[in-house]
């Protein structure tokens, strides 16, 4: 693997790169959503605040899955270039999203539908950068022919070992295509998507998260379940209520 890239003296972390990269290409998508939409919301300004937000949502929700070894030593872990939670991203990205919805005065159900697909394409992304480093988000040993080892990662290992990110990267492209494609669907039909695009966003990246973790080495504390597992059922759950609680008829 490759966690640096040396360019003279200057030392370049992909994992670095690839969020970079991720938050790039998914202004472009997210602007792309807002121009079929007829919206004068500015995405790279949204991806911007929201990637941002939710970088830092992602350090923390990673560093307080174990408060233990985080107070005993907080900076550190604060400041390191690796360690990044999927759900804490999603909490402190969601956030911002609500404001930011508020702040171009659209309805913020609209708003987050107008995100997922630009959310899906750059997680996707910034899993390769995951790769590249070998930071340890890799999954169990297994005999696959496309297994990988990591003997220069990050979190070294000289196991052949499932390559998880991989599996996110084509699992998320493939849900933003079908969210792009049902936004598409509601668009042309004149019907505004209401909330059910970032709905279905919930539950398909929930179930997607849930199944990678299956084969992942993250400990397992809830219920046998990974902390990542945990948030992932609660995403599939909440996609669940306000699906149903949209499909609700609402009185007059």
């Amino acid at each position: 693997m490759i966690p640096f890239l040396h360019l003279g003296p200057i030392s370049i972390p992909t994992f670095g790169l690839m969020v970079a990269t991720g938050l790039c290409v998914a202004a472009y998508v997210l602007q792309l959503d807002f121009n079929r939409r007829h919206s004068k919301a500015d995405g790279f300004v949204v991806i911007g605040i929201a990637g941002l937000t939710g970088i830092v949502g992602a350090r923390l929700y990673h560093v307080l899955e174990t408060p233990g070894e985080f107070f005993a030593n907080p900076w550190p872990q604060l400041f390191s270039r690796y360690g990044f939670a999927w759900f804490g991203g999603l909490i402190g990205g969601f956030i911002a999203l609500i404001l930011l919805a508020r702040e171009n005065k659209i309805p913020v159900l609209e708003f987050l539908d107008a995100c997922a697909p630009a959310a899906c394409v750059g997680y996707a992304i910034g899993r390769i950068g995951c790769l590249l480093s070998g930071d340890g988000d890799y999954g169990i040993p297994t005999s696959l022919p496309w297994a990988m080892s990591f003997p220069n990662g990050v979190v070294p290992t000289t196991e052949r070992v499932h390559p998880t990110p991989i599996y996110e990267f084509l699992a998320w492209i493939v849900i933003a295509l079908i969210l792009w494609k049902l936004g598409s669907g509601a668009i042309q039909k004149g019907r505004p998507t209401g909330g059910r695009i970032f709905c279905y966003y919930l539950l398909m990246t929930g179930i997607a998260r849930f199944l990678v973790e299956l084969i992942r080495i993250n400990p397992r504390s809830f219920l046998g379940m990974s902390n990542a597992q945990t948030a992932s059922v609660a995403s599939v759950i909440l996609g669940v209520v306000l699906l149903v609680s949209l499909k609700k008829p609402r009185s007059v």
